[in-house]
């Protein structure tokens, strides 16, 4: 910066997200408890309630926040931990403006899934996870279920998958990455005419990844999530392309 450069306008609510993140670090704040009213943050911050609402908007969007109208003990912003949900928006935006191939994402899926059920063989204290992906697996089993439900399903059975090596973090890049690519899922799924036959498919692919992660088999269960990963993606690039020449 040069002499006759001014520094960068600081946002008059900077103070408040620097605070915020100061007193969570140092646990003057913790999870479930409720910030002060606009009022008095304006007052002790010294800006104004617009400002304190605009903080508050992006801390909820953040998934840092959870803010209720109204009045009373259940109003205003609760502090909470989704980090997925701002992780999740943030990366679908980038990815509806291209900026962010969905090739790129599926490609960090099959590392992430791949590396964790590797990891996830080598424990013994995953059962509940375990109990979890199987449900949402029968649950796909469920006769005529819609595509949307399956789509539904599907993302949470992989989440839980990954979920089985222990890694918070990757469970919840797992979570960002599905919610990212959803409108593209659901539009491939939709531009599938042959989605009984692709359906049949999936659950046998699904089926033969949770028996080897069941049998603690991480080197098979990472290959067959590779495979099916890839083959999905495949065919959601083939649907989309003959829907574009309609």
């Amino acid at each position: 910066m040069t002499a006759t450069e001014k520094p960068p306008r600081r946002r008059a609510y900077d103070a408040l997200l620097h605070d915020i993140e100061a007193d969570l670090r140092s646990g003057k704040i913790k999870l479930g408890d409720r910030l002060p009213g606009e009022r008095t943050l304006a007052e002790t911050y010294g800006i104004s309630r617009a400002s304190v609402r605009e903080a508050i908007r992006i801390l909820d969007a953040m998934g840092v926040l959870r803010s209720s109208a109204g009045s009373g003990p259940t109003s205003g912003a609760m502090v909470i931990s989704d980090p997925s949900v701002g992780l999740s928006s943030a990366l679908r935006l980038h990815v509806a403006s291209t900026r962010l191939p969905v090739q790129d994402i599926v490609q960090t899926r099959i590392l992430l899934e791949t590396w964790s059920a590797q990891t996830s063989a080598t424990r013994t204290d995953t059962q509940k996870e375990l109990d979890q992906a199987g449900q949402l697996l029968y649950a796909m089993d469920t006769p005529e279920i819609d595509r949307a439900a399956f789509h539904e399903l599907d993302a949470r059975f992989h989440v839980a998958l990954s979920s089985l090596a222990g890694n918070a973090v990757v469970a919840t890049m797992m979570e960002s990455l599905s919610g990212s690519i959803v409108d593209y899922v659901t539009g491939a799924m939709d531009a599938m005419d042959a989605w009984p036959d692709v359906l049949s498919v999936l659950r046998t692919q699904h089926h033969g990844i949770f028996d080897a992660v069941q049998a603690h088999d991480g080197q098979l269960a990472a290959r067959l999530l590779r495979e099916h990963i890839e083959w999905f993606h495949k065919k959601a690039q083939e649907a989309t392309a003959a829907q574009g020449r309609h």
